[in-house]
């Protein structure tokens, strides 16, 4: 039984290590930080036109004279939630920066992807008109196709739309088709970009009722199938919404390696010959707080991962939320919570922890029988299963009741792993973020985590007072778990190292009882 609880521990500490360890990839090259929006149109230095007609021809349009050298023009809007700066180079968007709680912006448009959402990238549009609700762009081509972009912004929303009105100046003119490109990449804040890439994916939500979210990865798909399309990581979403997919062709995930994160592009039906065309697509660029996007109703929600059991993390994330409201405090309602989940399970734990002091009680007398039939396996086993009826202990009863809580236990980690909510949330003391590590203090380049190393010291103690291991081997590696486990959560967000200090805590307590009512001496084996 003790082999098997071991293999039990260390299973699920190797499950938990190569999934949020070995699976995240190299660094990538840090963000470039924000620069100020100023409300106002700017004017910059001509831009060369070379990069412009290999975009263009890309795009299916040419380049005119004045398509040639032209003076870039930006329209910067800035609301409580956002400050975006827009580009007449292709009406496109060059930074959309959201605010977060403690004040701290996130541009969403990575340096290397900009400028997103752009239509003939090199083309010159004229700012038709600019405020901070409504900014129109315009180009004619040289072919007598006239393209107008209307972006329509919210002041109090990260839910926005774009028009795109195609029409002929020139009878004989052929209309284009449309694109509307995002990426590769969504911005994150820099203690997220180690793992960015890694959980940067592109998405969409099946039309079909009841929608999910699939991941997309090499192939284009139907974009009628879906209702919309996006790029997110794990706190950020930037996601198109057509009011009309049956208008949209094609949703077009690429990567153009493993190393470099996904970009998405939505293609529009290619125009008929002889009519105009219009598209109204909504976009949603902000973070990923379940309870936000559920007030929209497109099922953005289901872009947070609540991980394979789901159900179990909406439960506790509700009740988290809930308590939250009583306390004020997401650290206090995280304590609060794993309590509730302790005495909701405290059956299968007392049975757990009941088995686990059974069978250090029988220690002695098992590695009697060891030692005195180690040469005949048979009358060992025989010897073995007598002694366990005889003392009426059941060599799983440690790992069954654990086993069956495993499900509650992950659904919770994976919850607090990624929900917005927690982020800048502060706790106690020099807990400042429960979505980060909590660093106490640091030395140079070396982050003193302190709750990692209190939780590790109790998880080194519970050990001791339970392990019936009697083979120094096994004891030696029941030790080491708690090293383990300590390494693992280091740069783990501290609301996660909070859940599982105070689960230790409590499973420490009620071990204690357990053993203290445990009578040490031990029935004369038949």
């Amino acid at each position: 039984m003790q082999k098997n609880t071991i293999l039990f521990v260390v299973c699920s500490a190797f499950t938990i290590f190569v999934w949020y360890y070995f699976f995240t990839p190299p660094q990538p090259e840090p963000q470039q930080k924000q620069t100020q929006a100023v409300e106002q149109t700017q004017t910059s230095a001509p831009i060369a036109n070379a990069n412009a007609k290999n975009d263009l021809k890309k795009e299916g349009a040419s380049v005119s004279q004045e398509d040639g050298i032209f003076e870039e023009e930006t329209v910067n809007v800035e609301t409580s939630l956002y400050k975006a700066t827009l580009s007449n180079r292709g009406a496109s968007v060059i930074s959309w920066s959201v605010k977060e709680k403690n004040g701290q912006w996130i541009d969403l448009v990575l340096p290397q992807a900009a400028p997103v959402m752009s239509n003939f990238p090199g083309s010159n549009y004229k700012i038709v008109s600019k405020s901070n609700d409504k900014i129109v762009f315009e180009h004619i081509s040289p072919q007598g196709w006239k393209i107008v972009k209307t972006y329509t912004l919210s002041a109090d929303s990260n839910m926005h739309n774009l028009n795109i009105a195609l029409s002929k100046i020139n009878k004989d003119a052929l209309l284009p088709q449309i694109e509307l490109e995002w990426g590769p990449g969504l911005g994150t804040d820099e203690k997220e970009q180690k793992e960015n890439i890694s959980v940067t994916r592109a998405i969409a939500f099946t039309a079909v009722k009841p929608g999910k979210v699939k991941k997309l990865k090499k192939d284009s798909v139907t974009a009628s199938l879906y209702r919309w399309a996006a790029i997110d990581n794990r706190y950020f979403l930037a996601a198109f919404i057509p009011e009309k997919s049956i208008e949209f062709d094609q949703i077009i995930p690429a990567r153009q390696d493993k190393k470099r994160p996904y970009s998405i592009t939505i293609s529009a039906n290619s125009p008929k010959e002889n009519e105009s065309k219009e598209y109204s697509i909504n976009f949603y660029l902000g973070p990923k707080g379940y309870t936000y996007l559920k007030t929209y109703n497109l099922g953005l929600e289901k872009t947070v991962d609540f991980g394979f059991f789901g159900f179990l993390g909406k439960a506790a994330f509700s009740i988290l939320n809930f308590l939250q409201n009583l306390t004020g405090n997401y650290g206090w309602a995280i304590i609060i919570l794993t309590l509730i989940i302790q005495v909701l399970l405290l059956p299968l734990s007392l049975k757990s922890y009941k088995a686990m002091a059974a069978m250090k009680r029988v220690q002695p007398m098992i590695k009697e029988i060891q030692d005195k039939f180690k040469e005949n396996p048979q009358r060992l086993q025989a010897e073995m299963m007598n002694l366990y009826k005889s003392q009426k202990v059941n060599p799983l009863g440690g790992c069954l009741p654990m086993l069956l809580q495993l499900p509650i236990f992950w659904a919770f980690f994976t919850m607090l792993r990624n929900a917005y909510e927690l982020r800048n949330e502060a706790w106690i003391l020099w807990v400042k973020d429960l979505s980060a590590a909590d660093q106490f203090m640091s030395f140079g380049f070396f982050n003193l985590n302190l709750l990692p190393l209190i939780m590790g010291l109790g998880m080194f103690f519970q050990q001791k007072m339970t392990t019936a291991v009697s083979d120094p081997t096994q004891r030696r590696i029941m030790y080491i778990m708690p090293i383990i486990f300590t390494f693992m959560f280091w740069t783990f967000p501290a609301g996660l190292v909070l859940y599982w200090l105070t689960n230790s805590v409590c499973s420490m307590i009620m071990q204690f009882v357990i053993m203290k009512k445990q009578t040490p001496a031990v029935k004369a084996a038949k």
